[in-house]
């Protein structure tokens, strides 16, 4: 993957932005020391560079009532490309899995699971996720607390 260089002008604004996403270009501006049209021009070379993906509202889980995290590493019975194809699709059919990532190592997928507690959670591991052809095993971690929170690096 290709690193794109960027100033600190343009990191300045990527912080704003991912701070308020949606901050005015005013007030982006504002916050860079610099006029809205040079700011609104950076903005779209930004986007048209593949640096910004999209803006999203962040969603607090726990105050729709899945505040019950568990990560699940999950080892295939093959890992061949036809194999993780199937498994990437099943999981997108799953509102449960929030987060999921191929691994290296001696787990091949490591999931975030959001439910609103334990109870559900088993519900959607005996119902739905153990059910998954092609599962040779799953190892479920409860988090205590999360201590830092990101959306992404960008100094």
């Amino acid at each position: 993957m290709k690193k794109t260089n960027i100033d600190q002008l343009d990191r300045s604004i990527l912080q704003m932005l991912q701070r308020n996403g949606r901050a005015t270009l005013n007030e982006v501006s504002e916050s860079v020391g610099l006029s809205p049209s040079p700011v609104a021009r950076r903005v779209r070379l930004l986007e048209e560079a593949g640096i910004i993906t999209g803006y999203a509202a962040q969603i607090d889980e726990v105050a729709l009532g899945y505040g019950f995290s568990v990560f699940v590493s999950v080892k295939l019975d093959k890992q061949i490309d036809e194999a993780l194809v199937k498994f990437e699709a099943a999981i997108q059919l799953f509102p449960e899995v929030v987060d999921c990532w191929l691994m290296t190592g001696n787990r091949d997928y490591l999931l975030r699971i959001a439910t609103n507690g334990l109870a559900e959670f088993e519900r959607f591991l005996v119902g739905k996720f153990t059910k998954l052809p092609g599962v040779a095993s799953i190892e479920s971690s409860i988090p205590l607390r999360r201590v830092k929170v990101g959306l992404s690096r960008i100094a």
